[in-house]
């Protein structure tokens, strides 16, 4: 009767642990799917930052320093290791922000606004900067519930038994990027 109980005990606590395990493997795998939804956006990005720069440049031809900045970062995204999502999001961050300033002094120039190629241009980065949005939102839900679980008793007996480790959050660095803009109309 003993042995029938303590066999009861092992296979229950064998149940949890490869319960706990398949959780800790869902939950990395979304983490996975989450980053390389980030990953598409991003490079869709990347692919319309030459367009909108040669449209640009055509017309503001002494914003040239923008215009470098843009193509920098542009390059540092590309360069940054796909893993390192730390890195990725920090140079991501500085090319939102110049990608935003570039858009800014589309103000001084009307002819530029008018254009067609640019509109549209400017109309698919729009969408881009939104899914890149989704995407980050997804991927930072599936880190959560990840890094919940990996620190959480008593499934971080399992997480640490079987080397799972919390991941880092897709952020944004700047704080500028996170302020509220402000809008001021005319008396």
């Amino acid at each position: 009767m003993l042995w029938i109980v303590i066999a009861v005990i092992l296979v229950g606590l064998a149940a949890w642990v490869v319960s706990i395990y398949n959780g800790l493997v869902r939950r990395r795998q979304m983490t996975e799917e989450g980053w390389s939804g980030i990953d598409v956006q991003l490079k869709r990005r990347a692919d319309l930052i030459p367009n909108l720069v040669e449209t640009v440049g055509g017309y503001a031809t002494h914003e040239r320093e923008l215009l470098e900045n843009v193509t920098e970062l542009r390059n540092q995204a590309r360069a940054a290791a796909p893993a390192d999502v730390a890195a990725r999001s920090q140079v991501e961050g500085m090319l939102s922000g110049a990608l935003g300033r570039l858009l800014a002094i589309v103000e001084n120039y009307p002819e530029l606004k008018a254009n067609q190629n640019f509109l549209e241009l400017q109309e698919s980065l729009k969408t881009v900067e939104h899914d890149i949005q989704m995407a980050r939102r997804y991927y930072n839900g599936a880190t959560r519930d990840l890094n919940v679980m990996v620190e959480s008793f008593p499934s971080n007996f399992v997480a640490g038994w079987f080397r799972f480790g919390k991941r880092s959050f897709f952020e944004v660095e700047d704080e500028a990027d996170r302020s509220v803009p402000k809008v001021a109309f005319p008396r």
